[in-house]
């Protein structure tokens, strides 16, 4: 008799041509949002961008909003 039974076997398979798309659109975005945030000297900004993905929002926001044109 087991003691502890666990039910936690529902898994979601992705599809690998999701994965895919899902690389080429977040990569470009966060390699050229980290860029700027490098060059402009903003640790705490490129920290950020390194370690949170949420699918290039975030990347998106930083490059149009947070940036700032000289």
């Amino acid at each position: 008799m087991e003691l502890f039974t666990s039910n936690l076997q529902t898994t979601t398979v992705v599809p690998t041509w999701v994965l895919v798309l899902i690389m080429l659109w977040v990569l470009p975005w966060k390699g050229y949002s980290m860029w700027l945030a490098a060059k402009n000297n903003q640790k705490k900004w490129f920290i950020a961008l390194l370690v949170l993905n949420t699918l290039a929002i975030l990347d998106i926001i930083y490059i149009f909003f947070i940036n700032k044109k000289k």
